[in-house]
């Protein structure tokens, strides 16, 4: 039980890290005058990929961290957190795009809810994976841990070079990738 009680508050600090991390990513890119190193974890733009990258870094470093305090009693813990990372790397396109589309253009504070709501929702489900030992075996956790850091460097990667498809839009410029100069 002490080590229920232990996750617990460590799911609950990881979801406030994420919280102001995630807050803080959303203007350090424009804080450090558009640094091209910067770009690599802070929103280049107001796209919604950039909205899940807000979440999914400041989640994956603090995985990693927590990774030294659990590895050994949830013998789960990277397919479980890469189960409950994607789930709310999907809950925040799916939000967005359906409440866009049901009320129209929606308000900044719509926007930042849906953020909050999909990372207490990876912690919440990151703890009931975890206390279940759902998601075992060898197989699981490498997939697991190969998604984590699959998933690190796609973020990384499309912030330089962003496709240009809809949910790497920014919806503000039409643009995509960190922002060019104009010429």
């Amino acid at each position: 039980m002490a080590v229920r009680k232990r996750l617990r508050w460590w799911e609950l600090a990881g979801f406030v890290f994420v919280s102001v991390m995630g807050t803080l990513l959303q203007y350090l890119f424009r804080w450090s005058g558009e640094s091209t190193l910067v770009a690599a974890f802070a929103a280049v733009n107001e796209s919604t990929w950039e909205h899940m990258k807000m979440l999914y870094l400041p989640f994956f470093l603090f995985t990693m961290v927590e990774f030294t305090v659990f590895a050994e009693p949830f013998r789960n813990y990277f397919a479980a957190k890469a189960a409950s990372g994607v789930l709310a790397l999907l809950m925040i396109p799916v939000l967005f795009y359906t409440l866009s589309g049901a009320l129209g253009t929606l308000p900044a504070w719509a926007n930042v809810t849906i953020f909050y709501v999909a990372a207490a929702a990876a912690y919440i489900v990151s703890y009931r994976l975890l206390v279940t030992l759902s998601l075992r075996g060898t197989p699981l956790q490498l997939a697991g841990f190969a998604l984590l850091w699959g998933l690190a460097l796609l973020f990384v990667l499309c912030s330089y070079r962003a496709p240009a498809l809809p949910l790497f839009r920014d919806p503000l410029t039409q643009t995509y990738g960190i922002p060019r100069p104009v010429a």
